[in-house]
């Protein structure tokens, strides 16, 4: 017998996910992001702030996003001003990619943000018990 929408998990997670974005998207819209350039950014400052400057493949990874589509938000975030692209010496057909300086003072702002946004969306769950959940749902194979 089929579930009713209501009791359906993979329904009910996409209506909270669209809830959430929605909300993250509210928090970055006055920063001038987007979700997925947040992310982008925000992924390539962390990896920075380790000392790291990874090429687009490295960055996708990280994030967790499609490499055809970081390609062309990093385009975008590059003619924001917020990231810069050399070539790689080890390789020079990658590139490795650079927070700016404006990218810099954004992403702490912004990941401010987005923790604001997030800690009003989870505020209903518990985090011990939210967080192991979501990640044995990012990670299955884990």
């Amino acid at each position: 017998m089929a579930l009713s929408p209501g009791e359906s998990p993979g329904f009910l997670l996409w209506h909270a996910t669209l809830r959430w974005q929605r909300e993250v998207s509210a928090a970055l819209t006055p920063l001038g992001l987007t979700h997925v350039q947040f992310v982008l950014l925000a992924c390539a400052w962390w990896l920075n702030g380790q000392g790291e400057h990874p090429n687009q493949l490295a960055l996708a990874r990280q994030a967790g996003t499609d490499v055809k589509m970081t390609s062309q938000v990093l385009r975008a975030l590059e003619q924001k001003g917020l990231v810069a692209r050399e070539v790689d010496p080890a390789d020079t057909r990658a590139k490795r990619l650079y927070v700016t300086a404006a990218g810099a003072e954004l992403a702490p702002r912004a990941v401010a943000a987005v923790e604001e946004a997030d800690a009003r969306f989870f505020r209903a769950v518990p985090l011990d018990d939210a967080l192991p959940l979501l990640k044995r749902l990012a990670r299955p194979d884990s």
